[in-house]
């Protein structure tokens, strides 16, 4: 019933995902021709645009605070709590002006439209159980963060569907060391509101937590265990502080 229920809102989503075929070709064109700057631009342009055509379409609120917080440099590694789908849009709206790709589990890949945008907003596809292309894919993210381009990792791993995150899986900041990257750490409350919570497509009011970023250049194996052990600290403190005022269920009236 539910899925007969959310079918076109479904459709309505995955209609939404073409208005890339009108920007794939200015992305496309700037990577071919090296040109970063205007990769970036396209990439951030387009996913903004996406990104508030469908919260107005879901009627989702975003709020956010600390967008003074966002470096001006590209090359950095965002890290966010991950409470359900509508996580991705919101982070488009917070970090409006930015390129963002995202660290995705493979089976994403094959899925008609979102696995090819994926990719070419310079997303990074991980094979889940295998360490060898795990390893891969890190080094693939490293060299793409050295490039200049910007990833959003979740290091749960999978959507929490709720107010408590979850645990941070082992491995989760390799990337950003590896790539000597400023990890600024995130705080989302309020997606789970939108699809997870009863499973069906509803209004929502989101906060979205930017916090000061963190170096990792320059940090032995001590410093890197205590930088991860304080972006994590910043994520599960700040959520617990908003998600205090979560009195609503999200909804907007």
């Amino acid at each position: 019933m539910k899925l007969i229920r959310n079918l076109p809102n479904f459709l309505k989503l995955f209609r939404s995902i073409r208005i890339f075929d009108f920007y794939a070709k200015d992305i496309t064109a700037a990577r071919n021709e090296g040109d970063p700057v205007r990769e970036r631009e396209a990439i951030a342009y387009s996913t903004h645009i996406w990104a508030s055509k469908v919260a107005e379409m879901f009627k989702m609120e975003v709020t956010v605070e600390g967008r003074e917080n966002i470096p001006e440099k590209d090359g950095c590694v965002f890290i966010s709590n991950h409470e359900g789908y509508g996580d991705i849009i919101a982070l488009f709206l917070a970090l409006e002006g930015k390129q963002l790709g995202f660290i995705a589990k493979d089976q994403l890949e094959s899925m008609p439209y979102f696995g090819k945008w994926i990719k070419n907003i310079r997303g990074i596809y991980i094979k889940r159980g295998s360490a060898k292309e795990a390893l891969k894919s890190i080094q693939e993210g490293a060299k793409t963060v050295k490039n200049g381009f910007n990833l959003v990792i979740f290091p749960e791993g999978t959507r929490s569907r709720g107010p408590k995150a979850g645990e941070f899986k082992a491995g989760s900041f390799k990337l950003a060391t590896k790539a000597k990257a400023p990890v600024v750490p995130i705080t989302i409350n309020g997606t789970y509101h939108m699809y997870e919570e009863y499973g069906l497509i509803k209004p929502c009011k989101v906060n979205v937590v930017i916090h000061p970023a963190v170096e990792t250049a320059d940090l032995d194996r001590h410093g890197v265990s205590e930088m991860e052990k304080q972006v994590e600290n910043t994520i599960r403190t700040s959520l617990e502080e908003i998600s205090k005022g979560d009195i609503s269920n999200g909804e907007v009236s």
